[in-house]
């Protein structure tokens, strides 16, 4: 048994699949109860989708219940705290670029530490930021809208889902990468600042692919750019950000898995592997592929230098934009 449990955890995070319940009663008996999944949003949108894709999965793999449960405020710091305190050794929440990359930096304090009070388990997911304009503004790509920012300094601007959001950040690190100046205009959320760009009320913004795909394909949006590293299958007309003459681009929001630190190293370990396979299983691919959303997968080791490199990435277009939490 010693020797089949070393060769299971030696396989790592790609060769566990129906083995996984077993190893899950050699590591110490954990998990030995159901295990709450928090997210730290209201229900609905990708980080639903990306959390219950993977706890349905996660579910088959370790043979106990994986449950999500949306604990939603103070931009994703409530949920945070309580987590970083749980003791019960069977509590995770969902990591996002918001809660590990950029509170830190427009927060003057917080209840917790990111990097102190959390164990990276795994990267599930990227979600693609899209750079849209409305239909009236005469660009049809990245290229001449960039040309024509920098014609119109401070003339046009583009819309957010607030202050901090994603599609704030993302714009702003488009405008450090291109050298532009485009005044920022925040909303309360997605809807009302869909409604004013579709309206011409505002000229452009950068929105997750979920949300707005259906009105790209409609006609009612112009996409200029997609912010991955790749040209996405549900618009393969669409250039990259980096292929338009920005090299190293990339703009994407994301999703993992944190424990808390008390998480024994073996438990950590095969709850990595199950994390991997899990996200990866074709009902999860499926469903995060309706969503526009790229399943990713990783070690524990992968994913620390994943959130490293993103925090370096985003601390300072944060200073540069000035971005600070919502009043």
């Amino acid at each position: 048994m010693k020797a089949r449990r070393q060769a299971l955890l030696a396989a790592g995070a790609w060769g566990l699949a129906s083995a996984l319940p077993m190893a899950a009663r050699a590591q110490g008996n954990w998990p030995n109860k159901a295990i709450r999944f928090v997210v730290p949003f209201a229900p609905g949108g990708s980080s639903e989708i990306v959390a219950r894709s993977a706890a349905v999965e996660l579910s088959k793999l370790l043979g106990q219940s994986v449950y999500v449960d949306n604990k939603p405020g103070g931009a994703g710091n409530v949920a945070m705290q309580e987590v970083a305190r749980a003791d019960d050794l069977h509590t995770l929440i969902l990591g996002h670029i918001g809660t590990l990359a950029v509170n830190p930096f427009i927060f003057d304090k917080l209840p917790y530490d990111v990097n102190r009070d959390f164990k990276p388990v795994s990267l599930l997911a990227k979600v693609p930021s899209l750079y849209l304009v409305n239909n009236n503004v005469p660009a049809r790509n990245l290229k001449e809208f960039v040309a024509l920012a920098k014609a119109r300094p401070g003339q046009l601007n583009y819309g957010s889902a607030g202050n901090g959001s994603a599609g704030h950040l993302a714009f702003e690190y488009l405008k450090m990468a291109t050298g532009t100046f485009i005044t920022h205009v925040p909303y309360r959320g997605t809807g009302p600042q869909l409604t004013d760009l579709m309206a011409g009320r505002i000229d452009a913004a950068a929105v997750g692919a979920p949300a707005v795909i259906q009105f790209i394909k409609a006609g009612k949006l112009r996409c200029i750019a997609t912010g991955t590293a790749q040209r996405i299958p549900q618009l393969p007309d669409v250039p990259t950000v980096a292929e338009q003459g920005f090299a190293g681009f990339e703009m994407t929001q994301w999703y993992g898995v944190q424990a808390p630190t008390n998480l024994p190293a073996p438990a950590l370990e095969l709850l990595a592997s199950a994390c991997a396979k899990a996200i990866t299983a074709p009902a999860a691919m499926d469903h995060l592929s309706k969503e526009a959303a790229i399943a990713v997968g990783s070690t524990p080791a992968e994913y620390a230098r994943f959130i490293a490199q993103e925090q370096q990435r985003w601390k300072p277009v944060l200073a540069r934009a000035k971005v600070r939490p919502d009043n």
